[in-house]
């Protein structure tokens, strides 16, 4: 998702950033659900137009006007019942676009009230619901979910004369929590180890609950990291989308093996750091599959498309007449390979999963060995019943389609006796799909210890999306911690006039911490267990989101708080068990306060060259942008590109080949939007060149032959593909002026591809996702072929000295 920086939505009405604090304009009231800092108050310090889903957008190019106050921020518009119900819930009341405060329609509060499960729809019946949250409220003995802070004071609200005890995750007990001047307050005793640890309280029947009986409670208390450690830096590495490097040997796709090698190679002749890919997370098991790595069906587990079959240690076991089946089989999937690298095809992930799925049956009919089958249940007893349900919703999506809300009834709730007898019905099917897991997560464990054992001080970046297909495995086991009747999506902007709905279904707050965050936390450990890092899509979502009511426009929505403190601290506790660093992908609409949170714990953010810009100097009379903003005063904690697998390759963005695509897809209007944006194009390379010439990264006069082809890919001969090199390389070396902790280079600029592998606002005008790397003149490269290129060895010498970082 990307928007330049600078682009802000206005805060909540209390001018945190998390929301806490109970206000009228929203918030969720709590600091870390339940947790107070002692001597503190209480709280804590969207893509572009027609994106569906969230997998990225070409921002546009200048910030938002500062909004203007208007009716509704404090909800002042709404009756008296919403407003507060909305608060108690962390229902914004009003959202910033183009400059304006804009108030959020009552029947939207009462949609999205209606999906944490409260009635509001009319006067009674929310002073009813007011009333029921005040008797919750009051027979609650403990928080369900407490979030504290590694070496920060904290204590926990209980009724006075309870006895409160905290049970340790490694199976300690400290009692008598220590007293604090508060009557109604317990603190925190200091050196908790860290973790999700047990709190219990008692209240005797003496101190009168009403019910004349002794009452009992239990929440959880999670110790988090006070801060990440940063990643090994500074360093660089490559980005890449795995479906697209393929090797001779692949079988229509690239696979696990084809990252192994990439990772391997680049470490060993480039120096690379790391090999940041596209989300792995499982896709629809039945075609057709959306090709978008952005919309899984599951994003707690990962996608067999991309195992290497003949990798699976059991292949080598086939009986003869298997044997030639499977590689049968693989000669088919080859045919497609060959398609895809000599013939112009298109990666097709549905016959690639057909194939392998047809392959992986026979071999998961071998016998495992002694040792193989202790470690592969083993592995089935750690992931527990997370995996079965998910593995269940395969087997049923095979039989029933992939739509769980129109199977049969008594199917569409996985804890129904209907499911049990059904998982047993097909016990073999279950069990296929957990094996899939069990040999991805093996596949990915290789990758990743090959890419280290080259060198590698981080290895893979993993990609968490922020969503998951409505229909998908996850939407169905998790239905208890996700809202229903909403999806996620953007708020109306200057950019997207009709706002966006993504068509995710999201968390539920409330939900969540009822769980002890623990599907939160079985996501977090699941994307780390087997990175050097984690990249976290739309990391804003970790404190809002924008909800949006079944069956209402985009425009119909409103932002729902998330209690930050414990997502952003359970994401730091999980990486620091998994060793892992976490970066967070914060381009688009960011809050203010939001960016520094997250530095504070050690995330590093996204810094895109094309959007570092000095916005509170303002836009210039000429190029109508911000002035570029100088190398020094970047921030150190990021991950700083020229382009993302969301923006035109830097090849097609120089040329102008990116305006002229999205011209010939209908997305700009007619001639003269098309000669507007190639002339504003114009104008901010040439003021890129000379940032480039003044700077000593570029020669003078060696940018001039850009573009000299005329939209054509290649057609301006060497003289221009030379010059689009250099350039390439210069604006490399700029990266490396900053203090940037961390620089990637998007593998298709590395060799000259000018296709973008996703353009925004597109689904069938254009082949998203589906597009192998390709050199200057769209000519596919095997990953045989990519390693030999002169082009990519010689922008890694760039990055070759720690003295270019200076």
């Amino acid at each position: 998702m990307a928007r330049p920086e600078g682009l802000h939505d206005d805060p909540p009405a209390d001018g945190g950033a998390n929301g806490g604090g109970t206000n009228d304009g929203g918030g969720n009231g709590r600091a870390g659900a339940g947790a107070e800092v002692l001597g503190s108050p209480d709280g804590a310090p969207p893509p572009t137009p027609g994106r569906v889903p969230p997998d990225g957008g070409e921002p546009p190019g200048a910030p938002p006007a500062a909004p203007t106050p208007t009716v509704g921020r404090r909800g002042d518009h709404l009756p008296d019942h919403l407003r507060r119900l909305a608060a108690l819930h962390g229902i914004d009341v009003s959202y910033e676009s183009g400059g304006r405060v804009l108030p959020v329609a009552a029947e939207t509060v009462v949609a999205v009230l209606a999906a944490f499960g409260v009635d509001a729809s009319d006067a009674a019946a929310g002073r009813r619901a007011l009333e029921e949250y005040a008797a919750r409220d009051r027979r609650r003995l403990l928080p369900a979910f407490t979030t504290a802070v590694a070496g920060r004071p904290c204590s926990v609200r209980v009724p006075e004369g309870a006895q409160v005890w905290l049970e340790l995750e490694d199976g300690g007990e400290i009692r008598d929590l220590p007293r604090t001047p508060y009557a109604d307050r317990r603190g925190l005793p200091e050196g908790l180890p860290l973790g999700v640890h047990r709190l219990r309280a008692r209240l005797g029947a003496e101190h009168g609950r009403g019910d004349g009986g002794e009452v009992t409670a239990e929440g959880a208390l999670a110790v988090t990291p006070r801060r990440l450690g940063p990643p090994p830096g500074p360093g660089w590495g490559l980005m890449a989308q795995l479906y697209s490097v393929l090797s001779r040997r692949s079988w229509g796709m690239g696979d696990l093996a084809d990252l192994a090698e990439l990772a391997s190679w680049s470490a060993r002749e480039l120096g690379a750091g790391f090999v940041q890919i596209n989300p792995l997370h499982a896709a629809i098991p039945v075609p057709p599959a959306d090709p978008s790595p952005y919309r899984p069906s599951s994003r707690r587990f990962p996608d067999p498309v991309y195992l290497a079959v003949e990798r699976v240690p059991e292949y080598a076991h086939l009986e003869a007449a298997d044997r030639a089946r499977v590689d049968e089989l693989a000669a088919r999937a080859r045919a497609l390979t060959g398609g895809v690298l000599r013939e112009g095809a298109l990666i097709d992930r549905d016959a690639v999963w057909t194939l392998k799925r047809a392959a992986l049956e026979i071999v998961h009919r071998v016998a495992r060995g002694v040792g193989r089958e202790a470690d592969y249940r083993a592995f089935l007893a750690r992931e527990g019943a997370a995996l079965e349900d998910h593995a269940t919703w395969c087997a049923l999506a095979e039989r029933h389609g992939p739509a769980w809300r129109s199977w049969p009834a008594a199917l569409r709730d996985p804890r129904s006796a209907a499911v049990r007898r059904a998982r047993a019905d097909a016990a073999d099917r279950v069990d296929f799909h957990r094996w899939l897991v069990w040999l991805c997560e093996e596949q990915l464990a290789e990758a990743q210890r090959r890419a280290v054992a080259a060198g590698m001080p981080i290895g893979l970046v993993h990609d968490l999306a922020v969503g998951v297909h409505p229909e998908g495995a996850d939407a169905w086991a998790l239905q208890g911690v996700l809202a229903p009747g909403v999806t996620v999506g953007a708020p109306p902007d200057a950019f997207s006039p009709h706002g966006q709905d993504w068509s995710l279904p999201a968390w539920r707050p409330d939900a969540l911490a009822e769980a002890g965050y623990g599907p939160y936390r079985e996501l977090l450990r699941a994307v780390s267990r087997h990175a050097g890092a984690v990249r976290v899509d739309h990391v804003m979502g970790l404190f809002r989101l924008w909800w949006v009511p079944e069956g209402a426009p985009p425009t119909a929505g409103a932002y729902v708080r998330y209690d930050a403190e414990a997502m952003v601290g359970l994401l730091a506790l999980e990486a620091h068990r998994a060793g892992t660093a976490v970066i967070g992908e914060d381009l688009g609409t960011v809050e203010p306060g939001v960016r520094e949170v997250l530095a504070d714990r050690g995330v590093l953010g996204t810094s895109v060259l094309w959007f570092e810009r000095d916005y509170a100097r303002g836009a210039d009379g000429v190029s109508g942008r911000a002035p570029v903003l100088p190398p020094g005063r970047w921030r150190e904690l990021c991950l700083a590109t020229v382009t993302t697998h969301d923006l035109p390759p830097t090849a097609a963005r120089l040329s102008g080949d990116a305006v002229r695509l999205r011209h010939r897809l209908g997305l700009l209007g007619g001639e003269a939007a098309l000669e507007g944006e190639l002339a504003a194009d114009a104008v901010e390379l040439e003021e890129w060149l000379g940032i480039l010439v003044e700077a000593g990264l570029l020669p003078e006069g060696a940018g001039e032959a850009v573009g000299a082809g005329g939209g054509e890919a290649g057609a301006g001969g060497g003289g221009e593909e030379l010059a689009e090199r250099r350039v390439v390389e210069a604006l490399h070396r700029f990266l490396l002026r900053t203090p940037a902790r961390l620089v990637g280079v998007w593998l298709p600029d590395g060799v000259g591809d000018r296709r973008p592998q996703n353009v925004p606002g597109t689904f069938d005008e254009y082949p998203n996702w589906r597009l192998p790397v390709a050199d200057p003149r769209g000519r596919p490269l095997s990953l045989e072929e990519l390693v030999r290129s002169d082009r990519l060895r010689s922008l890694a010498r760039v990055f070759a000295t720690r003295s270019a970082r200076r």
